[in-house]
């Protein structure tokens, strides 16, 4: 085998390899195997053939097709070993010829980061603040969500409830047809289609009208742009809505119920603090890392952001797939091509990945370590966490724009307690598997990563060895919002039986999101230990 290396480039390694018979023989030999089992051979049994003969029958150009799907990647380890190479992501691959068996492998070698004097890096960090409009605003969801609907004898308006009997045509096609459908008309309702809620004003009960909407032609469906639906419409009712007083008796109809309002008041403001304090630090911690990766400097190889873009794009595209979409129909309804759908996802992952990276030289810089013991701490908290206190559910809803269902349902049951143990067990053993706690590893360590980043934003940490000269205030960028990523990821996703199990974990890092406003605290309360740590 000849391997001949270009290493003009500092971040990614070219190699040519060219495979002698005796090298691809192996391989050969191996795609044989398989293909004599498939094919049928005059005058042998299945897979009884010798090779000589199914390569006339087939072509040694098929057998060699099949055998690079193993012979390439595999000969590209051996070559690497060999070579001493540490690829940092998967080379690119290009077979360049098939007599003799010959490729090319462009490898990423690791990205070189300068973080430059990160520990002047200072963050402004917002107030966390809640305002007496802000928990009014919350007091007035939960009016809305317990008003009652009731019919009144007079023309709609915006804001009532109408039951109607609907049918929509376009030309030759009917493309709305339902009866006894509830609906809502809004000024900024454009269901089903714009222009047809102001159409219903003025009309009451047993009213019956037909009326011509022209679409407009930046509608995002392009079938149905500037185009004319005609609607014949039925009224069958009118509602209005009937908001409860703002008093006592509507407090104790929220959840379990509160003594007064003032009870209910003070439920909602410390949640919403809560809250405030949580999102607070989350956009901290996006303005630090985006202050932190405008300060370094970066060289990496274009596949590794190439391989990043393709796993954002892949990431949305599984989301819509959860959601019953699949990515043409999406970019067809929003009216966009596959090229431009990449070229908008492509600065997300580019900051994506060198946020990536920028922590991880981080993590080096600062000697970052996780211990087995940290592991299991971890895993004890979440053991002790899976199964929720019900009492507190309600009143965690309350302040969050809460749907008053939400609110009234009725969480726990003494007969859940079998289902709960078993749930619990079945985390518990979830927990001792190897590729859990490397993924809870990896969490921990983001975490403990991101917790320094921001002492050292709000210059919390001291170094004797260091001087802070006089350091620029970071004003944050509004495009920070892709960089951090969820704390715990979806560890049982490809194992359907801990599905539940998983959902578990995730309540678990909710609950650690709600407690950071206090766990901010404490650390802001225990500058020596931390800087002794440092």
């Amino acid at each position: 085998m000849k391997v001949t290396r270009d290493s003009s480039s500092p971040i990614e390694l070219k190699l040519t390899v060219e495979m002698a018979e005796e090298d691809a023989n192996p391989f050969l030999e191996r795609s044989y195997r398989r293909t004599v089992s498939r094919v049928n051979v005059p005058g042998f049994r299945r897979g009884k053939a010798p090779r000589r003969v199914v390569e006339n029958l087939v072509g040694r150009t098929a057998l060699l097709q099949e055998a690079l799907d193993f012979m390439v990647p595999e000969t590209l380890d051996r070559v690497l070993r060999d070579e001493e190479v540490l690829a940092f992501s998967e080379p690119s691959i290009e077979v360049t010829d098939l007599d003799p068996v010959s490729f090319t492998a462009t490898v990423p070698l690791e990205p070189t980061v300068e973080l430059g004097d990160y520990r002047s890096i200072r963050v402004a960090a917002d107030a966390e603040e809640v305002s007496d409009e802000q928990i009014d605003g919350v007091l007035e969801n939960i009016r809305q969500e317990q008003a009652v609907w009731e019919p009144v004898e007079r023309p709609t308006q915006y804001g009532d409830r109408l039951n109607l009997n609907v049918r929509g045509v376009m030309g030759d096609e009917t493309v709305v047809e339902e009866d006894d459908v509830e609906y809502v008309p809004e000024a900024e309702n454009v269901l089903p289609f714009p222009g047809f809620a102001p159409n219903l004003l003025g009309l009451a009960e047993d009213d019956e009208s037909e009326f011509t909407v022209t679409i407009p032609d930046d509608y995002p469906r392009e079938q149905y742009a500037g185009r004319e639906v005609n609607f014949q419409v039925e009224v069958l009712s009118v509602k209005e809505k009937t908001l409860p007083d703002l008093d006592d008796e509507l407090a104790k109809s929220v959840g379990e119920g509160y003594d007064d309002l003032a009870s209910l008041r003070a439920a909602i403001t410390e949640n919403m603090t809560a809250r405030a304090a949580a999102e607070a630090r989350s956009r901290l911690e996006q303005q630090s890392l985006e202050a932190l990766c405008d300060a370094a400097i970066i060289n990496a190889s274009p596949l590794l952001y190439e391989r990043e873009l393709a796993a954002l794009e892949a990431e949305r595209e599984r989301l819509l797939r959860q959601q019953g979409i699949d990515l043409i129909t999406y970019l067809r309804y929003i009216g966009k091509t596959p090229e431009q759908f990449r070229a908008e996802l492509r600065p997300s992952a580019e900051r994506r990945l060198v946020g990536g990276l920028v922590m991880r030289k981080l993590a080096e810089a600062e000697s970052i370590e996780i211990s087995d013991d940290d592991v299991q701490s971890e895993v004890d908290r979440m053991l002790s966490s899976s199964i929720p206190d019900a009492a507190d559910t309600d009143i965690d809803r309350v302040g969050n724009d809460a749907d008053a269902d939400d609110v009234d349902a009725t969480d726990g049951d003494a007969g859940d307690e079998p289902e709960n143990a078993a749930n619990l067990e079945n985390l518990r053993e979830f927990l001792t598997r190897d590729d859990t706690r490397d993924n809870i590893r990896s969490n921990l360590h983001s975490r403990r990563v991101m917790d320094r980043l921001l002492d050292i934003t709000q210059g919390r940490l001291e170094d004797v060895d260091v001087v802070v000269a006089a350091p620029a205030i970071y004003e944050p960028d509004a495009a920070a919002a892709d960089f951090v990523p969820a704390a715990i990821s979806a560890l049982a996703a490809d194992d359907p039986a801990l599905v539940a199990v998983a959902d578990d974990l995730a309540d678990a890092a909710e609950s650690d999101a709600a407690d950071a406003p206090a766990a901010s605290a404490d650390a802001a309360n225990a500058n020596e230990s931390e800087n002794d740590r440092g």
